[in-house]
């Protein structure tokens, strides 16, 4: 859908590690088996907006280029949901309306973390067990890690970013 985009973008390699880097950190299977993100399309959308928000977030607050830099890795992360229904088998009339659906959420749930983040503690730790658990879960681990995550990309400089690797901290470190 957005590859006529990529293709004439200067930052096309950097949004693809980025975007990779991504992926990698949202499913390490540590999220699935000792955070019980459930393993279903759903939750690796969960971990990969709550990943996604992260790096966007910091971006954003960042000089230029790196608000540039976020615009272009949003888009590949729309790119990969629009390439992930369409493997799963969704048909093409669908597609658009599971991407509406999907790019809400998204966008929801960014605005809800970084309320939730600003706020600290127990909001977080709310937001994400309404979010990732829908409720049936305690996120207090959960939201060490992103705390953890949030605080390493903080102290990230844009040559991080752009030279890698994101500093993620590993979700097995927080206990």
């Amino acid at each position: 859908m957005l590859s006529w985009f990529f293709r004439g973008s200067p930052n096309r390699r950097l949004v693809d590690r980025l975007h990779g880097e991504i992926v990698a950190a949202a499913r390490d299977p540590a999220l699935y088996a000792d955070y019980a993100i459930a393993d279903t399309f759903e939750g690796r959308f969960e971990a990969m907006t709550l990943h996604a928000t992260l790096i966007l977030r910091q971006l954003n607050a960042m000089a230029p280029p790196a608000p540039e830099l976020a615009q272009d890795l949003a888009d590949a992360v729309f790119s990969h949901f629009d390439a992930t229904l369409r493997e799963m088998g969704v048909g093409d009339v669908v597609v658009p309306k599971r991407m509406k659906a999907l790019a809400e959420a998204f966008v929801g749930r960014g605005v809800a973390y970084d309320q939730a983040l600003r706020a600290g503690g127990p909001a977080l730790a709310a937001t994400l067990a309404r979010n990732v658990y829908a409720g049936r879960a305690d996120a207090a681990r959960l939201a060490r890690f992103v705390e953890k995550a949030r605080a390493a990309l903080a102290e990230a400089s844009f040559d991080a970013f752009a030279d890698g690797p994101v500093p993620f901290p590993k979700p097995a470190s927080v206990a």
